[in-house]
């Protein structure tokens, strides 16, 4: 599997960044970027992005990455090695949005999953992080994260419009995606059990 825009394998990332799943929320501030209130209103708009788009999720990522050169790499990886232990397991990978906030070199990355190359390309996910951008840069970064959603959600529903007019135009190219891995499940199920791109620099 590799990434369609520049062609970089998750092979060549399991290789960077390792190659076992890793079990993760869909909001995980690792970086410490967000009070309690704010992390409540990401948690708000990750469940209503579910809800207006119920084949898709909306995913955040914070952390620091000092020895990283790209995030937009690192992005590929966890959108594609990640169980996201709070999205229902019929849900793929391959349907998500990933959102990457590195605070320390003043990065974000916007990466989405091949069932949505239809309806998403780079100029879209750059328009997103640019509407966030002074947001982020001034380290408001709920009003950030809060905007890339805004942003892509308007997006969304254009294209879904546009898909219902012209459906030849959106029609997948893709083979089906493949089947969540047994790890995956197994995480994903445990929770439930317990009760459970694009990149820019300033």
């Amino acid at each position: 599997m590799s990434c369609p825009h520049c062609g970089f394998a998750v092979e060549d990332a399991d290789r960077m960044f390792g190659a076992g799943e890793v079990a993760i929320d869909c909001l995980e501030d690792t970086a410490g970027l967000l009070r309690r209130s704010e992390r409540d209103r990401v948690a708000c708009l990750i469940e209503e992005f579910r809800e207006v788009f119920p084949q898709l999720f909306f995913a955040v990522y914070t952390g620091a990455f000092r020895e990283l050169t790209s995030l937009r790499q690192f992005g590929f990886w966890l959108l594609n090695r990640a169980a996201f232990r709070d999205v229902p397991i019929d849900r793929p990978n391959e349907a998500g949005l990933l959102l990457v906030i590195d605070p320390e070199s003043k990065a974000a990355s916007l990466t989405f999953g091949y069932l949505l190359d239809p309806f998403l390309d780079e100029d879209d996910t750059f328009r997103c992080l640019s509407k966030a951008h002074p947001y982020l840069l001034g380290g408001d970064y709920c009003r950030g994260i809060e905007m890339v959603g805004r942003v892509l959600s308007r997006l969304l529903r254009k294209r879904c419009r546009q898909a219902r007019r012209d459906p030849e135009r959106f029609e997948r190219r893709c083979a089906p995606p493949p089947p969540v891995g047994d790890l995956v499940r197994r995480i994903r199920d445990g929770h439930r059990v317990r009760g459970g791109g694009e990149e820019v620099r300033a």
